[in-house]
């Protein structure tokens, strides 16, 4: 099996072609190939397939065999790979000099994206005939406690052994807790305490967290602990998750691009009316073989 890997500020995902639809059971392929010791080794798995309402399909497995509906930094991956690598336009019907879904204009592309949270638009500055970066409108957030989906009353305190979070949850096509703290992140027993908010019976689909310090204005360093794969270096859809809390709390300026730091480097984040435009570099690691 042939496949490519490639990260996003170090959010790391193996990506296999499948325009057929013959690949089974994703899940245990996901768990195996994720598998840093005896696989290939990342955060999860993307399929790229063909899609009847957009340039592309991306279905996104995590380590531990369960499917995410979205990823930020997984989904610009794979339009840089699209646009780089000319087996995809012909594979996928699409064309650079015939503008189908994707449209040229100063230097950057509209590239489409199928996921199971909706049709994405990502947009890729081009020089030179390389992308040399990729921002994707991520939509906008979801504070509704039933569509998160969280058991948590207006209050927001949640109760982890005999410490007080307070808390806010938000969908941004998948659900996040973001937790502004005075303390240092990198102080933090992650692995421990990440577990036990993921896990807590007030998440009915579990919960991706953002444990956030305030850097300055529009400024943020966060730490994350994603269902399914536990600490990564990044989390597109978790950078948004802050950046839209901020915002809705009063503590970032809706009007100023945004900057959040993580363990694998910083995403640029604005807010539009459309949605949040998550903007960072893609980059490929190396492709080769699987034997299964």
């Amino acid at each position: 099996m042939n496949f490519i890997k490639m990260q996003g500020t170090g959010n790391d995902y193996i990506f296999i072609e499948d325009f057929e639809n013959k690949l089974k059971d994703l899940s245990k392929l996901s768990i195996m190939l994720s598998d840093r010791h005896f696989g290939v080794g990342g955060d999860g798995i993307v399929i790229i397939r063909k899609s009847s309402v957009a340039d592309a399909k991306m279905i996104m497995f995590n380590a531990d065999g369960s499917e995410g509906k979205m990823c930020g930094n997984a989904i610009r991956s794979l339009a840089k790979e699209i646009f780089e690598n000319e087996k995809y336009f012909s594979t996928l019907g699409l064309s650079k000099s015939e503008i189908f879904n994707i449209k040229k204009a100063n230097g950057k592309f509209l590239l489409k994206i199928e996921t199971l949270s909706g049709v994405k638009d990502i947009i890729l500055k081009i020089v030179d005939g390389k992308v040399n970066s990729v921002s994707v409108n991520m939509g906008l957030p979801n504070f509704d406690k039933k569509k998160i989906p969280t058991l948590l009353d207006d209050e927001e305190i949640l109760k982890i052994d005999d410490n007080y979070f307070k808390v806010c949850c938000v969908s941004m096509g998948n659900p996040h807790c973001v937790v502004f703290m005075k303390e240092d992140v990198d102080l933090l027993d992650l692995e421990k305490l990440g577990k036990k908010f993921e896990n807590h019976k007030v998440f009915p689909d579990r919960i991706n967290t953002e444990f956030v310090n305030i850097l300055g204005n529009n400024k943020f360093k966060i730490r994350v602990y994603e269902r399914g794969s536990g600490e990564t270096l990044s989390c597109g859809t978790g950078a948004c998750a802050v950046v839209a809390v901020a915002i809705r709390k009063g503590i970032a300026n809706p009007k100023r691009e945004s900057l959040v730091k993580l363990k694998g480097g910083m995403l640029k984040i604005k807010y539009t009316k459309s949605g949040l435009i998550l903007k960072g570099d893609a980059k490929k690691v190396f492709e080769g073989q699987f034997q299964i």
